[in-house]
């Protein structure tokens, strides 16, 4: 049974009676197809009405859709031969972090993402997608390895943040991802960041520093979660409501569309109708279109000229044109 979050009922009620129809034009020898057809033309355009009218929390929501692929999905439907790789060598393995080598069109590549798990016992052990400082020690082991053998780095982004336990604070957590920003800007190797689902904070940063750095159409990505924005700016004695996080949201420009018209992201990968959950499959080829293509282009750069494109890349983020800037005489 699907899940359909609040902005769906309408298309909910729509979609269960077409499914009860099929099943009683199974059970039964009454010819219902032409009704049948026409309600799933009505659930099309309704679904389209829908889709091309989200604001920013609606994208928020379905980007946390529980129904919406994650790391490991990707995995399994783009990369062959895959196999994971453990630990960071220094403190344990960090589940909410996967990675391991594969290949992807026949292109070996390092591929490292967030896993946030499904159903209550995977989600614990995998601290619902928020890595420790070993998870990001982790990654960077691997991306390190991908460097010495020279191999293209793909990471995949989906976490609402790193973990801001008292565990990881005193094993590290700042200076992890310190770590890990310093060295993917300088590392030899080919990286391309996609961000599939939510991108928070510094646990999303952590695997973003890339040459290419996209977004699902429906993915979001920003420096805090609209919850959080609100509670730290509108809270009420714990008195908001979702029309504050909706407030929240259109201020942070969360969006893919709003993070490309700011040059932040460099494209936008677009979702079947109804978000990525919808057809997976046809999102996997669509993911596998863009790092195929990307790697195509950035194979032919000299590792100098590589690295140092992503350097100035990085830095014209958040830039100010001097001449812009109208000063009094």
């Amino acid at each position: 049974m699907s899940y359909y979050l609040d902005f769906e009922k309408p298309l909910e009620e729509l979609e269960t009676k077409i499914e009860e129809l099929k099943k009683l034009s199974d059970d039964t020898e009454i010819d219902i197809a032409s009704e049948i057809k026409k309600l799933e033309k009505k659930a099309r355009d309704l679904r389209s009405d829908i889709f091309s009218h989200l604001t920013p929390w609606q994208k928020n929501l379905i980007a946390r859709h529980p129904e919406r692929p994650y790391t490991l999905d990707y995995i399994s439907m783009i990369v062959e031969d895959f196999i994971e790789l453990h630990g960071d060598r220094r403190f344990g393995d960090d589940p909410a972090i996967v990675g391991g080598l594969g290949k992807i069109s026949g292109k070996s590549v390092v591929i490292i993402g967030h896993q946030k798990g499904r159903g209550t016992k995977e989600r614990i052990m995998r601290n619902f997608g928020q890595p420790n400082p070993e998870g990001y020690r982790k990654a960077l082991r691997l991306m390190k390895l991908a460097e010495r053998f020279r191999k293209p780095v793909i990471t995949f982004i989906d976490t609402q943040g790193a973990y801001p336990g008292m565990g990881a604070e005193k094993r590290g957590q700042a200076e992890a991802i310190a770590v890990n920003l310093m060295e993917m800007s300088r590392l030899k190797v080919p990286i391309i960041a996609i961000v599939i689902g939510e991108g928070g904070s510094g646990g999303a940063l952590a695997l973003s520093v890339a040459d290419r750095l996209c977004m699902l159409e429906h993915a979001v990505y920003s420096v805090i979660s609209p919850e959080g924005c609100a509670a730290i700016l509108w809270n009420r004695n714990g008195d908001l409501s979702a029309d504050d996080f909706a407030r929240a949201a259109n201020a942070l420009k969360v969006t893919a569309q709003d993070l490309k018209a700011f040059k932040i992201i460099d494209d936008v990968i677009p979702e079947p109708l109804g978000g990525a959950h919808r057809e997976p499959e046809a999102t996997s080829r669509k993911i596998t279109e863009y790092i195929v293509k990307s790697l195509e282009a950035l194979k032919s750069k000299p590792i100098g000229k590589l690295v140092e494109e992503r350097y100035k890349k990085l830095r014209k983020i958040g830039s100010l044109r001097v001449d812009s800037i109208q000063t009094e005489q």
